[in-house]
């Protein structure tokens, strides 16, 4: 037998070894979805909408240009994970009138999905939105999307206090929150980062990743040979995945 055979076998049980166990879902029984480019396809781009509102929104209560403003909203979201956690630590700013503002958006772009209204039916046990924005917001866009009924509740914002994804804390406090062990329960997200957390909790990761490009994160994932240890499975088409899962 040749050498280069021998190395090649010698290759693939490396791999194997070294490859990272990826969890399923044989004892899930709580299925945990985030809200926005999620459970809506990201072609939506309803951030667009957003992200000019919170900019109109900086400028006028802090009374700076909206170039200004949208420098303030940009640095504030990376260092302290979300715009309104900025405004709210820089400013002592109020967070119920920046969400209302923000999230008066359309959502004439949000198709109804019966299909995944019937794929998250067919899941077993508890379903949770859990998402960085307002309640409100998570109802309007569920109720458009025709899924709200299936959820037994939403973890927003204002349930965690304002401490927002990624920080552990946040997942923490959904956990607490709603009662549920976190090794029984699957975690759906557009964000990488976001699933770092519930990847330490015990729960198993689903990152819904698109062609549609709205964060510098997105390209990113199109350069990985291989998902990072906390990113269990990946998906472009969260009905089909939800579809495929075949629990015990």
């Amino acid at each position: 037998m040749s050498a280069n055979v021998n190395n090649t076998r010698l290759e693939r049980q490396v791999a194997q070894v070294a490859a990272p166990v990826r969890r399923g879902f044989k004892v899930t029984d709580v299925w945990v979805f985030d809200l926005d480019n999620t459970l809506y396809p990201a072609e939506c781009n309803l951030f667009a909408q957003v992200d000019q509102r919170m900019g109109s929104f900086i400028a006028k209560e802090l009374g700076v240009p909206f170039a200004q403003a949208r420098h303030l909203q940009k640095a504030y979201y990376k260092q302290f994970g979300t715009t309104l956690s900025g405004l709210m630590k820089v400013h002592k700013m109020a967070p119920e009138p920046f969400l209302d503002y923000v999230h008066d958006i359309d959502l004439a772009c949000v198709p109804e999905l019966p299909e995944l209204k019937a794929a998250i039916k067919r899941l077993p046990g508890r379903k949770l939105i859990f998402t960085n924005g307002s309640r409100r917001h998570a109802e309007r866009v569920a109720g458009k999307l025709g899924v709200l009924e299936e959820f037994e509740d939403i973890c927003s914002i204002e349930t965690c206090e304002f401490v927002p994804k990624p920080e552990a804390e946040a997942f923490d406090r959904m956990v607490r929150h709603h009662g549920f062990t976190a090794k029984r329960a699957a975690m759906f997200e557009d964000m990488p980062h976001n699933l770092e957390a519930p990847h330490s909790l015990g729960m198993t990761t689903v990152l819904v990743h698109s062609e549609f490009y709205d964060h510098p994160i997105q390209r990113k994932i199109k350069e990985w040979r291989e998902p990072p240890e906390h990113v269990h499975h990946m998906t472009d088409d969260l009905t089909g995945f939800l579809g495929g899962i075949k629990p015990a």
